[in-house]
């Protein structure tokens, strides 16, 4: 339940559309309903600004559909799904197949409102595409449109160069990059826009599945530039969002 749901229900009972019996049993899962093992919480989008999203690793599809179930039906905003399994998607999709599926994420009710700024989701490289769709994916739920940017690595600069101005232009630029983790440090000292760093556990033997890029993007020289933990496309984008929803 996000501000302007809780001022329309104050506004429906002061106008009679509906009794103060029908608004107190809606305010009743405020601010969490108890699901099975699962605390789903109707109340983050009044702390936050952004709803609760929903982890799929370690759950069972059906706890995943249940949870699904619970804020489709007693809420508005945007229902998320992230990292979830063949099964798993396909147990929530038979709750609603009015669905957006990227990246082995599930959106509901996208928000037709869309905030108005430029973002830009660069890659060093395909095989980082996953971790790239879920944070376009997370961003769409808030509202944000990004624009892809996929496999402009080091290894060829050229390839990044040909990009600039669409990078240069945006208003915020999320870096998902493995190996060395070398991309977030140069498009760093490019743009003076924020620069969420996503390392990704790709890369040989000595990228130590994402340790490497992590430590190089902490250790940048590109002042400013933020890190979030290995393949948190998720984490990348709410970060983003709370920069630009503010």
């Amino acid at each position: 339940m996000d501000e302007v749901t809780v001022r329309q229900l104050v506004d429906d009972v002061r106008s009679g559309s509906i009794t103060p019996d029908e608004a107190v049993a809606r305010l009743r899962r405020l601010p969490f309903a108890d699901v099975e093992g699962a605390s789903v919480d109707h109340h983050r989008h009044l702390r936050q600004g952004m709803p609760e999203a929903i982890y799929g690793p370690g759950k069972t599809p059906e706890q995943c559909a249940r949870i699904v179930d619970e804020l489709l039906s007693n809420g508005t905003g945007p229902v998320l799904l992230t990292r979830a399994s063949k099964s798993q998607r396909a147990a929530c999709i038979a709750v609603d197949p009015h669905v957006v599926e990227l990246g082995g994420c599930l959106l509901w009710r996208e928000p037709a409102e869309r905030l108005a700024a430029r973002v830009a989701v660069v890659t060093a490289g395909t095989s980082d595409l996953t971790v790239a769709d879920e944070v376009v994916v997370t961003l769409r739920a808030a509202g944000i449109d990004a624009d892809l940017i996929a496999d402009v690595g080091v290894a060829g600069l050229h390839r990044l160069l040909a990009r600039l101005d669409d990078i240069v232009a945006a208003e915020a630029v999320v870096v998902v990059a493995g190996m060395e983790g070398a991309l977030a440090s140069v498009v760093g000292g490019l743009t003076g826009a924020p620069v969420v760093a996503v390392p990704t556990s790709v890369g040989y033997g000595s990228s130590l599945e994402g340790v490497t890029a992590l430590l190089a993007m902490h250790a940048t020289c590109a002042a400013g530039v933020v890190v979030v933990g290995i393949d948190n496309g998720f984490g990348a984008a709410c970060a983003v969002a709370r920069m630009l929803l503010r």
